[in-house]
């Protein structure tokens, strides 16, 4: 299974990005969303932003993936 993951970008530089989730950083590509800035929100698969989201969907995709996690761990 393919999963995107929401990811908070903090910084841009080009066609690169510096995104966070719970204090953990990566560096994605940016270069299917140009139009990503930093405090954006995006989804993220195999290290490329995919689509950029608004808060709302972001903790709505989060909240469902934990769920998700819960119910694996039973």
């Amino acid at each position: 299974m393919c999963l995107a993951v929401p990811l908070k970008v903090i910084k841009v530089t080009g066609t690169m990005a510096i995104a966070e989730l719970e204090g953990i950083s990566r560096e994605i590509s940016i270069a299917l969303t140009p139009e990503v800035n930093a405090g954006d929100w995006v989804l993220v698969h195999a290290g490329y932003a995919i689509q950029r989201i608004n808060n709302e969907e972001a903790r709505e995709t989060l909240r469902l993936l934990e769920g998700l996690h819960e119910s694996n761990s039973k």
